[in-house]
């Protein structure tokens, strides 16, 4: 397994060359920094530590500060471990957004957006009751359970705090990588407010085979449309000249007469 962290930035939208509008979570990949390796000799299991975004050093720890110094490297303000790792990495080796490939199908892990506290029709997607003809049941739960337990059985779908979870959205597509901005283009939405920690894992039940989409960038549009442009030049100066030249000609000729 391959990943790597990441911060989501927010969602845009890319055209392919077939002519499909493909939205995507645009995701802030700077290097990751391997903090720690883990050996089954040592730990118990094969495990790399991964830590990215700095943080000033009067806000780390002294164990912080110790294992940054290991890897030659200023202290992470995100640290996270990825089991059962592809290749072989050193405590301080660099990992960037070219570990994944236009193509790649991905697990994308984050924390959800908190809602606070919410009913049950929000919460669960319950329905409603009847607004008029006096039923007094709008928004309510319903009925708590049976009689005999004479308490709220286990598992109950009622009102509480929703969102602020850990959630992981699988089988997402990568769409473009771009190792010299920092950043990669996921297929869809993704977990998680702005600015917050994501983490992009090859997908575990994937199935489907590797199709790769071929996207407009703005330099070609920009590179085609000033093609056109001095195109259009070119054929407007040799129309001139022609025209220009032809005058000429009629002038001669009507001195000479």
């Amino acid at each position: 397994m391959k990943g790597i962290l990441g911060r989501k930035i927010g969602m845009t939208q890319v055209f392919s060359k077939d002519g499909k509008l493909i939205p995507v979570t645009v995701v802030e990949v700077e290097p990751n920094t391997v903090m720690q390796v883990k050996s089954v000799e040592t730990d118990g299991y094969n495990a790399i530590q991964l830590g990215v975004f700095d943080k000033k050093e009067k806000n780390a720890t002294k164990p912080e500060l110790g294992r940054s110094k290991k890897a030659n490297t200023t202290p992470k303000r995100f640290l996270k471990e990825i089991r059962d790792y592809e290749g072989t990495y050193n405590v301080g080796d660099k990992i960037s957004a070219a570990l994944f490939q236009v193509g790649d199908v991905i697990d994308v892990t984050g924390t959800s957006k908190g809602k606070g506290f919410t009913g049950v029709i929000k919460r669960h997607n319950q329905s409603r009751g009847p607004e008029t003809h006096g039923s007094n049941y709008h928004r309510r739960p319903g009925s708590m359970g049976t009689m005999l337990p004479k308490r709220v059985l286990k598992g109950k779908k009622l009102s509480g705090h929703m969102g602020s979870e850990v959630v992981t959205i699988q089988n997402l597509e990568i769409i473009e990588v771009n190792e010299n901005e920092n950043y990669i283009l996921v297929s869809g939405n993704i977990p998680g407010a702005k600015n917050s920690l994501v983490l992009i894992k090859s997908a575990v039940k994937n199935s489907r085979k590797k199709n790769p989409k071929e996207i407009i960038s703005y330099e070609d549009v920009v590179d085609e449309v000033i093609e056109e442009n001095t195109e259009a030049l070119e054929d407007n100066q040799i129309e001139a000249e022609a025209s220009s030249d032809s005058n000429t000609n009629e002038e001669n000729e009507e001195e000479n007469n």
